[in-house]
């Protein structure tokens, strides 16, 4: 048993190394199409499946050294410059690496992969010799939801078939059939460790097999950087001296020394503590995020494919790789964006000779881009495409019975984009493979809300589409101003505050139907609270909190404010309040909601008049 687990160690460092690598490879490969003569590209690309093979090889994934060593042969073709490469040419390497993919969830399933299609090998071969590439099907889109690969024999339901692999760890015979590794069977990943070396990181489990279905265990653990834990432990250590010296400091003031010195100690010390306790709550906070590059590596090969599929010529430009966002967002954000890419391609995306009907360059630019602003991440998808009318989209929802007429006149532009939204809505009049059943957009919406979050449209007839979404972080540590109207203390995030401001009555004016005031001479809106949170207003506001969000400038009116807290949000359970991302606890142990600024300032507005009236009382 020890053995098998042992081995069910080293399948898993080596599904995750090889999938890191795989991703990395097509990524590449897109990125290659577009400038073949880069060999120092298609030499990383060589590297990466040459050491795919390496570890395959060690697990004795016959199947998979075989079809990796078929493909790892046409990149030495390529590399040697004995044959080009064409789109025909990549279309077969992307085939492969699409089938190795499923070779790997074939493993995750503790299973040995089967033999790739003869089709596919006899188009290797072919491509390798520099003949042309026989026509086939049109590779998988990456991304697109595949019945899994059919396998051998299956164990008994419930129990990993761990015999094969165990068998080609050690050397025995456990099939009928065995073929030699064509390789040497030991391989280094990425960091210079050999394949039998454990990551110094803890590995998610690999897929279970109950019956016939693969389910694979959602991902529990992450990778770190040893930077961020030693940050962890260093900040804990100091902690804990200060700890030691308040001890101190207490023993002291309980045996009655209270002179001067040993309270400024006192203030210091815990001053100190308060720094060193917020410096670890942002550590530990940064342990949990990820770069969003590793959501977005896999969309690149996608809008690849599908565009290729539907002869059209698109580039996916990646911005803000770096951004880093929590694991949990990351996980859940997938498939909306899947969504909403292959729907750029599909729908927002002319073909060749519109482009060029239309006076544009054949090749498209989508931008898949990712920034942090305040207390919330922004999402961007835009295209140069076609664009979206609002009166098609409005007839669309009529034809549908989405909507009645009278219902569908009475909407504005603004109103028509979110149509899309709809179950059931979709401008295609013909179903395909990509779309047309007016199922993504819905999904997308509906996952997005989940998250807390926001997603909005903007469009312009024959330039394009962007859309934008804001994901609120209500599960980080987060910087807040605690403001209060009434007997109520609210928390607003600090990122959005600039400044606080005395409200005088006589300064405040009405400005084409609009309440508000000047500020360093600004004409700024007023938003009172009240209005905001849908409350009716007592009394007149006394203070006003400047804030800025990602698309507006007001003055937030309120009864006045306590302070500037480090807050962790609390989601509040089986409720979802208006504007109120959670909860947390003040220090004096009262209950503090904190706002969600964006979803407050996205409903309609509403006036703010009070102090008008008290100004003409």
């Amino acid at each position: 048993m020890s053995d098998f687990q042992g081995m069910e160690e080293m399948l898993k460092d080596f599904l995750t190394e090889a999938g890191e690598l795989l991703a990395d490879v097509d990524n590449k490969l897109v990125e290659l199409e577009r400038t073949p003569d880069d060999a120092t590209l298609l030499n990383d690309i060589f590297r990466g499946f040459h050491t795919i093979k390496g570890g395959a090889g060690f697990l004795n994934a016959t199947a998979l050294v075989a079809l990796c060593h078929k493909t790892e042969n046409l990149f030495d073709e390529l590399r040697n410059r004995r044959i080009t490469l064409s789109a025909e040419v990549m279309d077969v390497i992307l085939a492969a690496t699409g089938i190795v993919r499923e070779m790997f969830e074939a493993l995750a399933g503790s299973r040995q992969p089967q033999a790739a299609d003869a089709q596919l090998l006899a188009r290797l071969d072919a491509a390798v010799s520099g003949e042309a590439v026989p026509a086939a099907v049109v590779a998988p889109v990456a991304g697109e939801v595949k019945a899994a690969p059919a396998t051998g024999p299956a164990p008994t339901a419930g129990e990993p078939d761990w015999s094969g692999l165990y068998a080609g760890l050690h050397g025995t015979k456990a099939a009928a059939t065995e073929t030699p590794v064509a390789d040497t069977p030991v391989a280094e990943t990425r960091d210079g460790r050999r394949a039998t070396d454990h990551p110094a990181v803890d590995i998610a489990p690999a897929g279970r097999r109950e019956g016939d279905k693969v389910v694979v265990a959602k991902e529990s653990t992450i990778r770190i950087d040893t930077a961020r834990l030693d940050q962890v432990l260093n900040l804990s250590g100091e902690i804990g001296l200060t700890k030691n010296r308040l001890n101190c400091l207490r023993r002291d003031v309980m045996r009655g020394m209270c002179d001067t010195e040993t309270l400024h100690s006192l203030d210091e010390t815990v001053n100190e503590l308060d720094h060193l306790v917020c410096d670890l709550q942002n550590a530990v906070m940064k342990t949990r995020m990820q770069p969003v590059g590793r959501l977005f590596q896999k969309y690149p090969r996608m809008a690849r494919d599908l565009a290729r599929k539907l002869d059209k010529e698109i580039e996916l430009a990646l911005v803000g790789e770096n951004t880093e966002l929590d694991r949990n967002i990351i996980e859940d954000l997938g498939d909306p964006l899947v969504h909403l890419v292959r729907n750029a391609v599909d729908h927002g995306i002319e073909t060749r000779a519109e482009r060029r009907a239309a006076g544009k360059p054949e090749k498209s630019i989508l931008r898949l881009s990712a920034q942090q602003a305040g207390d919330h991440i922004l999402i961007q998808i835009a295209d140069d495409g076609r664009g979206m009318r609002p009166e098609v989209l409005r007839r669309k929802a009529v034809e549908k019975g989405l909507l009645d007429a009278d219902t569908a006149n009475g909407l504005d532009d603004r109103q028509s984009l979110q149509l899309i939204f709809l179950p059931g809505f979709s401008t295609k009049d013909q179903i395909t493979s990509v779309s047309g059943r007016g199922v993504g957009m819905d999904v997308v919406k509906t996952n997005i809300q989940k998250l807390n979050g926001r997603v909005e449209i903007e469009s312009e007839p024959g330039v394009g589409t962007t859309i934008n979404i804001a994901l609120p972080l209500t599960l980080a540590i987060l910087p807040v101003l605690i403001v209060r109207y009434g007997s109520q203390s609210f928390a607003v995030p600090l990122a959005m505050v600039h400044e606080i401001a005395l409200l005088d009555p006589a300064r405040v004016q009405l400005v084409s139907g609009r309440t508000t005031v000047v500020i360093r001479d600004e004409v700024l809106p007023v938003r009172s609270l009240a209005r905001l949170l849908g409350w009716q207003s007592q009394g007149v506001p006394r203070y006003g909190v400047l804030m800025q969000s990602a698309a507006t400038k007001f003055v937030m009116a309120v009864d006045g404010f306590v302070g500037r807290e480090d807050v962790v949000i609390k989601p509040l359970q089986g409720i979802k309040p208006k504007g109120v991302a959670g909860a947390t606890l003040s220090g004096d142990g009262s209950v503090v909601l904190v706002l969600d600024m964006e979803e407050l300032l996205a409903a309609p507005h509403e006036e703010t008049r009070e102090m008008l009236l008290a100004k003409a009382a």
